[in-house]
C-alpha cells in the first residue's frame, strides 16, 4: 500500500478528532453561558422574594392585634361612626333635640280666642295664628312684630301644653320685624341661641312655625342655609322698604311660620322666620339672631332694656343701586339715607348720604352690625363713627339719646 493514502487516513482521523474536542469546547461555553444565565435571573428572583417577604415582616408587625376585646373597641372607632346603625342613632337625636325644641315654640294670635286654645280649629281663620319662640326661663318670648303687633300691644299666647296667657309687647322694631312679649310665667323651656355670625351656605337647618292653621300647628320643615347677608325688597301699601342681612333658606316657610325659630340640628336658634318669596318656591327669609341677643340679655338679667338711638335710618352699601339709579357704589359700610332732625346724629353733624365705616374701631360691614353694637351701650354714652361723605374721610362723636 503506498503510504500517502494511510497518511491521508491518519490525517483525516486527526482532523475528526479535533473537530470533535472543538465541538466539545463550544458546547461546554454555551452551556457555561446558559448556566451563567440562570444562576443570574435565579438571584434575582430570590432577591425579590426576600424583599417581598422582608415587606410583609416589618408591615405585619406595626399592626396592632386586638384580643377578644377587638369587637368592643371596633364600635368606638371612627370608622363605626359611619355606620347604617349610627347613622339612624345620628337620626334619631336629631329627632329628639326637635322634639324638644318644639316645647318651646308658642302660638301667638292679635285676637283672643273664646275657646280653651288659640289652635282651637273653630275660630282659626279669624285669630291670624302666628309663632314665638320662648327664649327666657321667665316668660320673655321673640317674635315678628307684623305677629305681635309694636310696642306696648296686646296679644294671646298659647303654650305647647295648651295653656294660655295674655302677653304684652315691650320692645319691637319695625326695621328689622323682630319683636319681644312678655307673659307672666315662670319655669319655661327656653331654647339656646346660637351664633348666627358664623354660619356657612349648605348648613342643615330646620324651621318650626304654625303654618295655615290649628291643623298644621308646630310644623317642621327642613332644609339649608342657601345665602346669608340677603337684602330683599318689600312693597306695601305703597311704602317700600328693604329688609337686609337676612338668612336665605330653602326650608318651608309659609304664613304661619312667622315668628317661628330656625333652629340648627342640634337645637340652637340661628334665626327668626320673617318672609318668603311669595313667586317662587324654597325660598325663605329668616333674620339673625344675634342682631337681638343684647336685649333678651337684658330683659333676662334686668326686666328691663333702655333703647340708646343714634337717630340715623342707614341701609347697607349694596341697596345704594336701588335708591340711586344708575349707582353701582358697593362701598364698605352703611349708607344714610335720613337723619333724624334735631336727634342725636343730627346734632353731631351726620347728613343724609354719609357712608359709616366704623364706630368705636368696630368695622360696619351691614346695619345690622351697627343695630347689634348699640344695643350693648345706654343712653348719653358717646360713640365716635368714621364716616366717608364723598372723597373727605373724618371722625364725628355722637352722644346716644333715647
Amino acid at each position: 500500500m503506498s503510504p500517502f493514502p494511510k497518511s491521508l487516513f491518519i490525517l483525516t482521523k486527526i482532523e475528526n478528532m479535533v473537530n470533535t474536542i472543538f465541538e466539545v469546547i463550544l458546547l461546554r461555553r454555551a452551556k457555561k453561558k446558559s448556566m451563567g444565565k440562570k444562576i443570574i435571573i435565579t438571584t434575582i428572583l430570590l432577591l425579590i422574594i426576600w424583599l417581598l417577604g422582608f415587606y410583609i415582616y416589618v408591615t405585619y408587625n406595626n399592626i396592632e392585634i386586638y384580643d377578644s376585646n377587638y369587637t368592643a373597641q371596633k364600635t368606638q372607632s371612627t370608622k363605626e361612626e359611619q355606620t347604617v346603625e349610627n347613622v339612624e342613632e345620628e337620626s334619631k337625636n336629631v329627632a329628639d333635640v326637635i322634639e324638644e325644641t318644639v316645647e318651646s315654640v308658642v302660638g301667638i294670635s292679635k285676637l283672643k280666642n273664646t275657646g280653651d286654645s288659640i289652635f282651637s280649629n273653630s275660630t282659626e281663620s279669624q285669630l291670624g295664628l302666628g309663632t314665638g319662640v320662648i327664649v327666657t326661663e321667665n316668660g320673655y318670648i321673640l317674635s315678628n312684630e307684623h305677629v305681635t303687633g309694636s310696642k306696648y300691644s296686646k296679644c294671646y299666647v298659647t303654650l305647647e301644653n295648651g295653656n294660655n296667657y295674655n302677653g304684652t309687647v315691650v320692645w319691637s322694631d319695625s326695621n328689622i320685624d323682630l319683636s319681644i312679649v312678655k307673659i307672666e310665667a315662670k319655669q319655661l323651656k327656653y331654647v339656646t341661641l346660637a351664633d348666627s355670625d358664623s354660619i356657612k351656605i349648605g348648613e342643615t337647618v330646620y324651621a318650626i312655625g304654625n303654618p295655615i292653621g290649628f291643623e298644621f300647628r308646630r310644623t317642621v320643615t327642613s332644609g339649608i342655609i342657601s345665602a346669608k347677608n340677603r337684602t330683599i325688597k318689600i312693597e306695601e301699601a305703597d311704602v317700600t322698604s328693604y329688609m337686609t342681612d337676612l338668612i336665605q333658606t330653602d326650608a318651608t316657610i309659609n304664613p304661619g311660620n312667622s315668628g317661628g325659630p330656625l333652629i340648627y340640628p342640634n337645637g340652637q336658634v340661628i334665626g327668626i322666620n320673617t318672609v318668603k318669596i311669595s313667586s317662587a318656591e324654597g325660598i325663605g327669609f329668616a333674620i339673625p339672631i344675634n342682631i337681638v341677643k343684647p336685649i333678651i340679655e337684658s330683659y333676662r338679667n334686668t326686666g328691663d332694656f333702655q333703647e340708646a338711638k343714634i337717630g340715623i335710618y342707614a341701609y347697607d352699601t349694596e341697596v345704594i343701586p336701588y335708591l340711586e339709579a344708575g349707582s353701582s357704589r358697593f362701598q364698605e359700610g352703611i349708607y344714610v339715607t335720613e337723619v333724624t332732625k334735631n336727634g342725636p346724629a343730627d346734632m353731631a353733624g351726620i347728613k343724609e348720604g354719609d357712608i359709616i365705616t366704623q364706630i368705636d374701631e368696630v368695622e360696619l360691614e351691614t346695619m345690622n352690625n351697627l343695630r347689634e353694637y348699640i344695643y350693648t351701650k345706654k343712653i348719653n354714652d358717646e360713640v365716635i363713627l368714621k364716616i366717608n361723605r364723598g372723597k373727605i374721610k373724618q371722625e364725628i362723636v355722637v352722644k346716644l339719646g333715647k
